[in-house]
């Protein structure tokens, strides 16, 4: 049966998937960059976006490698915030040279359909790379079936921010959690455990190991 699952989720040790003042000049905060740098050592990184691909036989193939290529594998759909997607705010700019298309460039790293959960409604943007955004107005039920229908039998990858992800936790929607606890002090920003109350006890964990990078604790929800 297909999964919503959530991977690779950076956290540092005082608790913030992002830093403070999040801005298009420091998308992850003021210092929240610093969470993935584990993430952009490996060499499963360098190749599903592309970046450093001269240098991706000399970067990590070890257990961070590891997390990041399961956080690829196997996924049909994502979905996530509009942050995630983008720093516009209210209704999207109605020029087409005006049209936010997102923080990865033309050939996106995800090569499948995303659905970003907005407030606003807006045509789908197909991108380079098999990459369609399609948004989602009437919440996070909805996005998650049209996920499942695009995904085709594959699971779905729920990406962030913490906001999105608090949301399907408290819904009881989120079948796998993977966090990355990266230590660092981040002192203020978003928070991913913040009222939830007890919507993560369904939860159970299913692994817990750590590099020299990060620890990564993995969550799962038994089987419905």
């Amino acid at each position: 049966m297909p999964r919503l699952r959530v991977h690779n989720f950076a956290m540092s040790v005082d608790g913030y998937g992002a830093g403070p003042r999040q801005s298009v000049d420091d998308p992850l905060g003021v210092g929240g960059e610093r969470l993935h740098d584990w993430a952009v050592a490996t060499r499963s990184f360098r190749e599903i976006h592309g970046t450093d691909t001269a240098g991706a036989d000399a970067a990590d193939t070890g257990l961070d490698d590891r997390f990041i290529a399961a956080g690829d594998s196997g996924i049909g759909a994502t979905i996530m915030g509009r942050n995630m997607f983008g720093p516009i705010r209210g209704a999207w700019p109605d020029g087409p040279d005006q049209q936010w298309r997102g923080w990865w460039g033309d050939d996106p790293p995800f090569h499948h359909p995303v659905f970003v959960l907005t407030h606003h409604e807006r045509e789908p943007v197909a991108m380079a790379g098999g990459t369609t955004f399609h948004f989602v107005t009437d919440g996070i039920e909805s996005a998650l079936r049209q996920a499942f229908d695009a995904a085709g039998g594959q699971d779905v990858r729920l990406g962030g921010g913490a906001a999105t992800v608090q949301q399907y936790l408290r819904a009881g929607l989120v079948d796998e959690l993977h966090v990355a606890i990266v230590p660092i002090l981040l002192g203020g920003g978003e928070r991913l455990f913040d009222r939830l109350d007890d919507a993560a006890s369904g939860l159970e964990l299913a692994e817990y190991v750590g590099s020299p990078a990060v620890a990564h604790v993995r969550f799962t929800r038994p089987s419905r």
